[in-house]
């Protein structure tokens, strides 16, 4: 019998809250697969990355960028999380981000995200 190791929500929302790209990274399988939807990318061509080599500059910049993050109402399954991350830039314009992700391993395999601004 084999046994899945668990996700580590509470790390993972730190070094979200942190805006730590380099540990976020290390929660993805090396093939993950992120499909992001929003303004710039509606459902019928969402914004693919794949691998490591896709979603590293994706984590660098979206954590460089000069805001705050927020995990709320992290959900973790043993093979499934789902949280929410609210951010806010200097100016007050917010963004709010849900996710899901399919997990292996305690490993991010598959994440769809949803992400909406103030206009």
């Amino acid at each position: 019998m084999t046994t899945q190791l668990a996700f580590d929500a509470t790390a993972f929302g730190r070094a979200t809250e942190e805006r730590d790209a380099g540990t976020l990274l290390g929660f993805y399988a090396d093939d993950a697969e992120v499909r992001i939807v929003d303004r710039n990318h509606p459902p019928r061509s969402p914004q693919v990355l794949t691998g490591v080599s896709e979603i590293r500059p994706w984590l660098e910049d979206v954590y460089s960028r000069d805001m705050t993050h927020k995990v709320v109402n992290p959900v973790v399954g043993t093979d499934r999380v789902a949280m929410t991350n609210e951010c806010r830039y200097p100016d007050g314009m917010n963004v709010v981000c849900a996710c899901t992700a399919d997990l292996h391993d305690g490993l991010i395999t598959k994440q769809s995200i949803v992400q909406v601004w103030d206009e």
